[in-house]
């Protein structure tokens, strides 16, 4: 079976293809696309078989079959050994305790596996029944990540939809008659742009369809996806028994010093398992096993990419916020921040009174929404709205006190 089968179902499903209507930053599609692909490709990885085989065997001696040793192992907990005793022959030295994932042990030749040696049951063992659940969890993390982008769509009902819908090649309107371009898309007539955008004027304008509560839940869903990242590290490290929150500093600083792999102590490649079964005449039989855990191959690699991801999406989502935090302080106070927000959306250059009407005269609801409302438009057709958006304002605000003086007007050119 080739690997773009094995992925069939995200090429299917998830296709990365550009999102046709903009209503989130960059930060925010991180949460719930790129992290939602990476869970699922390693919920893809953990189940798969066809790249490291069977996720568990065990060697045991003949008293139990080996595919019963192998089910066995893999759906009770393997364990691995904190300690090995220095000496079992001396009773009186047995409380003398080397730790086995020494490197010097394992350099000479002492200790054939990092957390396999011999041991009795007064001994503390240290289990390990993670692997067992990893790909449910994986898969409901992802899941988690998803939810705050559909809260929010929700929460955002589909405006920036009904306003962009019919705008979408508006900046080819040439004719008098509408073109049909594909199946979903057409070229409005010229009088259809007009009137569309007459409408989008007026709906900014009266302040109906735009709610100052609109740009207060965005920032609260950035603020969940900052905080659910915190969630999400505390997830992991309880489900890796607390061994989650240090591990990339771990593999960063220890890596490459030791003969012993950092890893191994969280995600052991072999473990033990004992099995117990009667004998012929009743007795309880101990059948001790070596296993081999394939399938930790995979997870430390998954576990120690997440660490670093989770590391860098709470950092971008933080920036984000910071920078949520400076659009609201400056968006009506600081024209060379508003040409530098819409310099990108706009062919040339606004016209700086423009600029200053709707930076001055609109809520931070209204500024933003237009911020994503030129997102989605051609940079053409949002100039156009923009002005006039401006032109309302200002015939508005006419019959009031003045809106600028010179010495403003200087400082806006």
């Amino acid at each position: 079976m080739s690997l773009m089968s094995s992925f069939g179902v995200i090429t299917k499903n998830f296709k990365l293809k550009p999102q046709q209507y903009i209503i989130d930053n960059l930060a925010f599609r991180l949460h719930y696309k790129a992290t939602v692909l990476f869970f699922l490709v390693g919920t893809i990885l953990v189940t798969s078989r066809q790249y490291i085989g069977e996720h568990i065997r065990c060697i045991a001696d003949k008293g139990v079959p080996e595919h019963v040793m192998n089910t066995f192992c893999f759906f009770t907990t393997t364990f691995t050994v904190p300690y090995v005793n220095e000496s079992k022959q001396d009773l009186e030295k047995i409380t003398l305790q080397i730790k086995n994932l020494d490197a010097k042990l394992l350099d000479s030749g002492n200790l054939a596996h990092p957390g396999v040696g011999p041991y009795d049951f007064s001994e503390p063992i240290k289990r390990h029944a993670y692997y067992q659940w990893v790909p449910f969890v994986l898969f409901g993390q992802g899941l988690m990540f998803y939810l705050t982008h559909l809260l929010w769509k929700k929460m955002e009902g589909g405006r920036l939809r009904y306003l962009v819908d019919g705008l979408r090649y508006a900046a080819f309107s040439l004719d008098e008659k509408q073109l049909q371009v594909d199946k979903d898309s057409k070229i409005p007539s010229k009088s259809d742009k007009e009137q569309k955008i007459q409408e989008i004027r007026n709906i900014f304008l009266q302040g109906i369809y735009i709610n100052r509560s609109w740009s207060m839940k965005l920032i609260l869903c950035e603020i969940a996806n900052l905080l659910h990242v915190v969630l999400q590290i505390y997830i992991t490290n309880a489900f890796l028994s607390g061994n989650f929150n240090n591990l990339g500093v771990d593999v960063w600083r220890n890596g490459l010093e030791s003969s012993v792999d950092v890893l191994d102590e969280v995600f052991p490649k072999i473990t033990k398992c004992t099995f117990h079964k009667y004998g012929p005449s009743g007795s309880i039989q101990l059948h001790d096993a070596m296993c081999v855990m394939a399938l930790n191959i995979i997870n430390d690699k998954i576990y120690t990419a997440l660490w670093f991801w989770f590391v860098f999406l709470f950092a971008f989502s933080a920036l984000a916020l910071l920078w949520r935090l400076a659009t609201i302080v400056l968006h009506a106070r600081s024209s060379s921040f508003n040409k530098m927000v819409f310099a990108s959306s706009c062919p040339g250059r606004l016209n700086p009174w423009n600029r200053f009407m709707v930076s001055k005269h609109c809520n931070y609801s209204d500024w933003l929404f237009l911020v994503y409302l030129a997102k989605n438009l051609d940079p053409m057709v949002f100039r156009e709205i923009f002005q006039g958006i401006a032109e309302d304002l200002e015939e508005k605000k006419s019959m009031k006190t003045p809106l600028i003086n010179s010495e403003e007007l200087v400082s806006l050119s």
